[in-house]
């Protein structure tokens, strides 16, 4: 853990936050919030820990704007959509830097596979998310299979599933490339499978748990406790206190996990 290193991540992560600042990708806060991320990831797990860091990042912020104009008013009733903030780059990338400071402290293989499946979980929800959007046709409830509109939480679509298989594989393919440790192609598919399962518990958790807005003006369910329209809304359902980023930090959780477990 050279002080190097870290000044070396600090000044990394200010340049690509502030270039994706300036191109729409981050808010200000938002801006903080990798700088935090990237920071301990590049000061403790060095290169191999930032460069899967930042493929997540690079192919997120690509795909939310790929079609943005198509998803619009969609994106519109995610409680947080279009530039990511603090609580979202927290969420995505907090426990892997939570990992990452453990390799600096603890060195162990296990570590960085933890954190491989962390980041592809993340990797595949927003890929599913971005590419499910975009999708001819209608969203099914994970739950029921049941037709809803686009934008409901916990609802999928074939080519955001296929998609998020995609998202978690290329990180696993990534990981086993610049594994500091040992790494296989079955590493590479465990990768894959942890972040796909990771991406599927957050759209079971926003089918279930996570707070739901119903706006009665508009008829319609929301993530935001204000409506688009700007009418208050009620809330439907879910746990008061797990909002969007908590169930994208819940996913993160359990990509990790289930890499341990794999």
């Amino acid at each position: 853990m050279a002080p190097g290193r870290f000044i070396l991540g600090l000044a990394l992560s200010a340049l690509i936050g502030g270039l994706a600042f300036r191109l729409g990708a981050l808010t200000r806060d938002g801006w903080l919030g990798a700088v935090l991320v990237g920071t301990a990831v590049f000061g403790f797990g060095g290169w191999p820990w930032a460069f899967l860091l930042i493929a997540f990042f690079v192919s997120a912020s690509a795909f939310t704007h790929y079609g943005s104009n198509r998803k619009a008013a969609t994106v519109q009733e995610f409680a947080k959509g279009g530039p990511r903030d603090l609580g979202q780059a927290l969420a995505n990338g907090g426990i892997g830097a939570g990992l990452a400071i453990l390799w600096g402290l603890f060195p162990h293989p296990a570590l960085w596979w933890m954190f491989a499946g962390s980041m592809a979980a993340v990797t595949a929800d927003t890929w599913a998310t971005e590419i499910g959007l975009l999708s001819r046709h209608p969203p099914r409830r994970i739950l029921d299979g049941k037709i809803v509109p686009p934008g409901t939480s916990g609802a999928i679509t074939l080519e955001g599933t296929i998609a998020a298989g995609l998202g978690a594989l290329g990180i696993g393919i990534l990981a086993v490339g610049l594994s500091p440790v040992d790494g296989s192609l079955g590493m590479a598919l465990r990768v894959g499978l942890a972040g796909w399962l990771g991406a599927l518990l957050d759209s079971f958790l926003g089918a279930t748990v996570q707070r739901i807005y119903w706006c009665d003006r508009c008829g319609k369910e929301t993530e935001r406790p204000i409506h688009r329209c700007g009418q208050p809304a009620r809330p439907l359902r879910g746990w008061r206190w797990l909002n969007n980023d908590g169930v994208n930090a819940l996913a993160a959780l359990a990509g990790a996990l289930g890499m341990l477990i794999l």
